[in-house]
């Protein structure tokens, strides 16, 4: 043991002041809390990426990394991809489909985790002696030490039209002398110690018709209906589907080291740390963020892709439609966080909003001049962003100009757009409250309107006035008044709109899908109605809440001590919130999953071991189990972080 490597802590106890959550008028310049946004549940983002990583794998709508501990970290839409199983260590290589996920051990077992429909994630006995892992869209290949290939999951594919297409699984023999393997969408690859390339599966865009002459091939990649060799020389050869180019190597055709495949891009890395990317571009897939030198490895998705820098940082870039590419770096200055169901939006202390996730509808666009915001909402397919100056920009769904499905008016902000100072969204509607405490109200459930999915839900009950903060629900409203009680219209068929007696003495509002969130002065949550997965069953102790916030059909309170409390439905782990719990200072709810900012430090305080900005007995409890801590062996121990 190295002393000069031992923390040494000192705790000095420091009084910090209570901060009041309030309606803050869009006119006033508040001091807000800062930090680095956490998301959990069937969307993951937020990891850190910024060191620590030695390889990277890239799935339809997920992302792994490899650390040089041995540890996956995982990232985008989840659904059980994401969710490493324990002991998440040991691990030498990750490989990832499209809805699984594979990590190889160093005692050469293989863990598979996530979508299981067709067997992909049942490992064939014996489970042992493989070296490398490769994963296709729903099948598994393992190459074992003796360079045969095990192949397991689907085997066939059926198009369109009802055509079977079969033998992705079926390795062709003789199933030996094999050095390397991929996996495509629906068809293998494996490379031959000879040099040469074995192919088999799908075939019908000549995928599997490898190129002569079939030598001097040092490495393969497989992607949606393509496949790429790079030869010993550093050429790559492409072969299958070049719909998009993605079988066209820009010149010079030399100097590659590694090479990928997304579903219909292609990358290239070359012996200088620069990327090449070609093939369909739409989603800024082939756009290489500058700049572009130091990497060492990548990784291709559907649509996004992923390089890992030499210093062990990732990078990602293309579509983040499920977060696959993480929360837009750097992951640092957010002050409130919005979501309905798969767009997210993020305000930052400079006023400037950053959106990701779905973006079908324009909804992750924000407009310019993307400046002065100070409050975001997100809708179903739309999103709202108020202004320093009263106003709201809309942006997504129900436009100006737009009709019909989803198309009703939700981003058509109503005149005069001023004088705003919050606001909601809810699938198809849009909320807005003025400095007079009024409510104005647009989108679906226009008076008049009331066939789906017109609810009413935009009919303000009269009197319009005395209100204090808004919160719209799939197809209902809520309206907080001055003197503490709740007012709810709109879509009612599960009762979402029966505020529970005594409506007194609220201090928020949230709504869900079909139930309903009213935050009490004691701190204490009335939650009501639908309660059809648990989301009304506020666990005890049901006291000492600050915010709160309703997803579809689960729903979370932040609590004063920074920590977030969840229930509710839970299939999809958006209830399972992030260790360490604590130094959270807002929280959003969406479809099915959760997300948090982390109080983020600009400074560091001595003895502040959770990075909960402020010293208290919460490290005290930390240091009295690390007391005595080698880093260099424990690097990554609380006591041992760099303050």
């Amino acid at each position: 043991m190295h002393f000069k490597n031992i923390a040494i802590v000192t705790i000095i106890l420091v009084a910090c002041p209570k901060v009041v959550e309030g309606v803050v008028p869009a006119t006033t310049v508040q001091a807000p809390r800062s930090g680095k946004i956490v998301a959990w549940g069937s969307q993951v983002v937020g990891v850190d990426l910024d060191s620590g990583f030695v390889a990277v794998a890239a799935g339809s709508y997920h992302s792994l990394g490899l650390k040089a501990d041995g540890s996956i970290v995982a990232w985008g839409a989840n659904y059980g991809r994401c969710d490493v199983p324990a002991p998440n260590t040991g691990f030498v290589a990750i490989a990832a489909g499209s809805y699984h996920s594979l990590g190889l051990k160093a005692d050469g077992s293989i863990v598979c985790w996530g979508g299981n429909r067709d067997g992909q994630c049942d490992v064939p006995s014996p489970n042992a002696g493989f070296v490398r892992i490769a994963a296709g869209a729903s099948h598994s290949l393992g190459l074992k030490a003796d360079g045969s290939i095990v192949a397991w999951g689907a085997n066939s594919y059926q198009d369109i039209v009802g055509s079977y297409y079969t033998g992705q699984c079926d390795v062709p023999e003789p199933n030996a002398g094999f050095v390397a393997v991929a996996g495509g969408a629906y068809h293998s690859l494996g490379l031959k110690a000879d040099g040469s390339i074995v192919a088999w599966g799908v075939n019908w865009n000549g995928q599997c018709n490898i190129p002569s002459a079939n030598t001097g091939f040092v490495a393969i990649a497989a992607g949606g209906w393509h496949s790429l060799g790079l030869k010993a020389d550093g050429s790559i050869v492409v072969w299958g589907a070049n719909g998009c180019g993605q079988c066209n190597v820009p010149e010079p055709n030399r100097g590659f080291v590694a090479i990928a495949a997304g579903d219909d891009h292609s990358l290239g890395l070359k012996a200088d740390g620069s990327i090449v990317a070609w093939g369909d571009k739409y989603n800024g897939q082939c756009n290489v963020p500058e700049p572009n030198r130091g990497f060492v490895a990548i990784a291709a998705g559907r649509e996004h892709s992923l390089g890992l820098k030499a210093d062990g940082s990732i990078l990602a870039w293309g579509t983040n439609c499920n977060g696959q590419c993480n929360v837009p770096a750097p992951n640092t200055g957010y002050v409130a966080i919005a979501v309905r169901s798969l767009s997210t939006l993020a305000l930052k202390t400079d006023g400037s909003v950053v959106a990701w996730g779905d973006n079908y509808n324009g909804q992750c666009n924000v407009p310019a001049p993307n400046t002065g915001f100070v409050a975001v909402a997100a809708g179903g397919l739309h999103s709202l962003g108020l202004k320093l100056d009263g106003s709201i920009a809309a942006w997504g769904a129900g436009g100006p100009g737009q009709s019909g499905w989803p198309d009703y008016g939700q981003s058509n902000v109503p005149s005069p757009n001023t004088g705003f100072v919050a606001l909601a969204a809810g699938y198809t509607h849009s909320l807005g409250l003025k400095t007079d405490g009024s409510i104005v109200a647009w989108g679906a459930g226009q008076p008049g309107q009331f066939d789906f999915p017109h609810y009413g839900q935009c009919n303000v009950p009269a009197p319009n006035t005395g209100f204090v903060a808004v919160a719209a629900g799939a197809g209902h409203s809520l309206g907080l008044k001055a003197d503490g009680s709740i007012v709810a219209w709109g879509r009612n068929d599960d009762g979402q709109c029966n505020v529970p007696a005594p409506n007194t003495d609220f201090v928020a509002v949230a709504a869900g899908w079909h139930h309903s969130l009213g935050l009490k002065a004691d701190g204490s949550i009335v939650a009501w109605e639908d309660n059809s997965y648990g989301e009304c069953n506020v666990p005890l102790p049901n006291n000492g809440f600050v915010a709160i916030a309703g997803g579809a059909t689960h729903s979370l309170g932040l609590k004063a001590n920074g920590s977030v409390v969840a229930w509710g439905d839970n299939g999809d782990g958006q209830c399972n919130v992030p260790q360490p719990n604590s130094g959270f200072v807002a929280i959003a709810a969406g479809f099915e999953h959760s997300l948090g900012i982390r109080k983020y430090c600009s400074f560091r305080i001595a003895g502040d071991l959770n990075d909960d900005c402020r010293v208290d007995l919460t490290d005290f409890a930390i240091l009295s189990d690390n007391w005595l801590v080698d880093c260099e062996t424990e690097p990554t121990n609380p006591a041992c972080l760099p303050k």
